[in-house]
C-alpha cells in the first residue's frame, strides 16, 4: 500500500496547485489547512456573519477541487491573489441574496486593546461605528476597502482580485474613504442629538 505524500511548509502554493490539478488530495488538504483561517477572516469581514463566512470559504474550496484547472499557473498569478477573487465573488453572491448586515458579530472578533472599562467601551463603540459604516458602503467600495486595508493586498493585487484596473480601484477606495468619513461624522452628530434627547427625557 503506497503511503500518502507529506508536503512540508516549504512547498509553495503554486506547486501544490499543480499537484491538485493532477488530482492530489493531500496537496489540496495542505492548501486548505494553510489558508482556511485567512480566507474565513476575509469572508467574515465582507459579510459580517460567521455561518455565511464558513459556507463561503467551504464553497470556494469545493469549487477549487472540482475545477482546479480554473487556476492558470502559467499566467504568473499568485494562488492567494487568485483565490481571493474566488472567495470575493462567492461572498458577493451571498450578500446579494440578503439585506446588508449592520454591525452584528464583529465585536466577537475584535481584540480588546485598551485598559480600563470606560476606555474599552468607547474603543469598542468606535470600532462598531466604523464596521457599521463599512458595511453600509456600496458593495464594490466595501470589497476594495476590505482587500486593501484589512487583507493588506497591494492596489495591483486588489485590482486583479476585483477584475478592474488600478485607477478604477483607486477611485473606489477614494469614494469609500469619503463615504466613511461622511457616515462617521453623521453618526457622531446623530448620536450626540440622541444623548441630548435622552438627558431631556431623564431630567425634564
Amino acid at each position: 500500500m503506497a503511503e500518502k505524500p507529506v508536503y512540508s511548509d516549504e512547498v509553495c502554493d503554486e506547486s501544490l496547485m499543480t499537484l491538485v490539478q493532477s488530482g492530489d488530495r493531500e496537496a489540496f488538504a495542505v492548501l486548505v489547512r494553510r489558508h482556511n483561517a485567512m480566507f474565513y477572516a476575509a469572508a467574515w469581514r465582507m459579510c459580517s456573519n460567521r455561518d455565511e463566512a464558513e459556507e463561503i470559504v467551504q464553497d470556494a474550496f469545493l469549487k477549487l477541487w472540482k475545477n482546479p484547472q480554473s487556476w492558470d499557473g502559467e499566467r504568473g498569478v499568485k494562488f492567494t491573489t487568485w483565490f481571493y477573487r474566488v472567495v470575493t465573488n462567492q461572498a458577493l453572491d451571498y450578500m446579494r441574496k440578503r439585506k446588508p448586515v449592520q454591525g452584528g458579530e464583529i465585536l466577537d472578533y475584535l481584540e480588546d486593546a485598551t485598559p480600563g472599562q470606560q476606555e474599552e467601551m468607547e474603543a469598542r463603540e468606535e470600532r462598531v461605528a466604523l464596521e457599521t459604516a463599512v458595511q453600509a458602503l456600496p458593495e464594490r467600495q466595501r470589497v476594495a476597502l476590505n482587500l486593501c486595508f484589512y487583507e493588506g493586498l497591494s492596489n495591483r493585487e486588489a485590482a486583479d482580485v476585483m477584475g478592474v484596473g488600478v485607477k478604477a480601484l483607486e477611485s473606489l477606495l477614494m469614494r469609500a474613504k469619503a463615504g466613511l468619513k461622511e457616515a462617521l461624522i453623521r453618526q457622531k452628530v446623530l448620536d450626540g442629538d440622541e444623548r441630548i434627547r435622552n438627558k431631556e427625557r431623564q431630567y425634564g
